[in-house]
């Protein structure tokens, strides 16, 4: 059992402790990897790996994902985000995600030579009344098809690509659509 009290650094796997990256960089940095769409799943798992940890890859590489998951997940093995429509996009909505972060936690994040991923997320889950939440308000609205009030449907007017998730594709899907002109 982990101390709620600390932040882990190491993971153990098969008796053995494993130092991994902590960082919030590292961790968006696995994210981003693992929703591209020119990686397929070995590839994904490599980079997840290589990332994570620093020194040694472990031998028990489906543990060493499952552990790599677990860390993302701020330790919470329940967590299923699977199951939930998508609100918003950690690589799409940074710019305004580390906005919010910077006036929970009262300083520039992204100045900070490290920062743990959980502390992050802590400052993450604090963020108030901003354009980040306006951005997911609307989108859950338009999700569940409820109308928009006036300012909202002025702001998605105004900020429709802030609003709206883009759509990744892989290289020979950019290369496809640009040969048909698209």
């Amino acid at each position: 059992m982990v101390n709620v009290y600390d932040l882990p650094t190491s993971v153990e796997i098969d008796g053995k402790e494993y130092p991994i990256r902590t960082d919030f960089r590292a961790a968006l940095d696995i994210i981003f990897a693992l929703n591209d769409p020119d990686l397929n799943d070995n590839e994904r798992a490599g980079v997840l790996l290589r990332i994570f940890y620093p020194q040694d890859i472990p031998e028990n590489v489906q543990e060493a994902v499952a552990k790599c998951f677990w860390f993302l997940s701020c330790g919470d093995d329940n967590k299923d985000s699977t199951q939930r429509p998508k609100m918003m996009d950690w690589e799409q909505d940074f710019p305004i995600i580390v906005g919010a972060v910077n006036a929970v936690a009262g300083k520039e994040v992204r100045a900070e030579k490290s920062l743990h991923w959980w502390t992050f997320i802590g400052y993450y889950q604090n963020i108030g009344d901003c354009t980040f939440a306006t951005v997911v308000s609307i989108r859950k609205k338009l999700k569940k098809g409820q109308k928009l009030d006036n300012s909202e449907r002025e702001f998605y007017r105004n900020n429709r690509e802030m609003v709206d998730f883009k759509t990744r594709y892989s290289s020979d899907e950019e290369a496809l659509l640009k040969a048909l002109g698209v």
